[in-house]
């Protein structure tokens, strides 16, 4: 479980979204309120997000970048090689992070133990601190409204920052779109 960070995916029929929290920590104090945890890759076609250290995110979005370069975009091509490629590398597969990546196709959830986890029910995933609380938010109003994923995505991650105390209210959020 890593503390210091909630992040949010949903894969909707025409839009994929994902969103996550600004707050990072430190033992007990919160460094920083507003920072970035998602970027788009492979021109605007994929969302990733991170939750760790800020240093390796960076290296993970890079090397993530680098295959879906090699696979011109491929996302379940890409993410079975970085996932190989994490895992085998002895200096970035000791490290506890995890990465959610999508596009309007495919939603995966990657760690660095080589995991490739595609949510079961093919649409909402989360990770982080807070990703119970904003998963559980996200499940329910998919189910009892009729919020578009943009929405969705931003409500449930502000449900995750009245209860974690490592994730706060400072949401950012992107999307692809049809």
């Amino acid at each position: 479980m890593f503390e210091a960070t909630t992040i949010l995916a949903y894969k909707g029929e025409n839009q994929a979204v994902i969103g996550g929290d600004g707050q990072v920590t430190f033992g007990n104090s919160v460094l920083k309120g507003n920072a970035t945890k998602i970027r788009t890759l492979y021109n605007g076609k994929i969302l990733a997000g991170f939750a760790g250290s800020t240093a390796d995110a960076f290296n993970l979005f890079d090397m993530f970048e680098e295959h879906l370069q090699t696979t011109k975009g491929d996302l379940l091509k890409a993410v079975i090689a970085f996932s190989k490629a994490w895992r085998k590398d002895k200096v970035l597969r000791r490290l506890e992070a995890m990465m959610i990546v999508l596009n309007k196709e495919h939603i995966f959830i990657l760690s660095g133990t080589g995991d490739v986890v595609e949510p079961e029910d093919g649409k909402i995933a989360s990770i982080g601190s807070g990703g119970n609380f904003a998963i559980s938010a996200a499940r329910a109003l998919d189910k009892h409204s009729n919020l578009e994923p943009e929405a969705l995505v931003k409500e449930s991650l502000m449900i995750a920052g009245e209860l974690c105390i490592y994730t706060n209210q400072n949401i950012k959020i992107l999307k692809i779109e049809e």
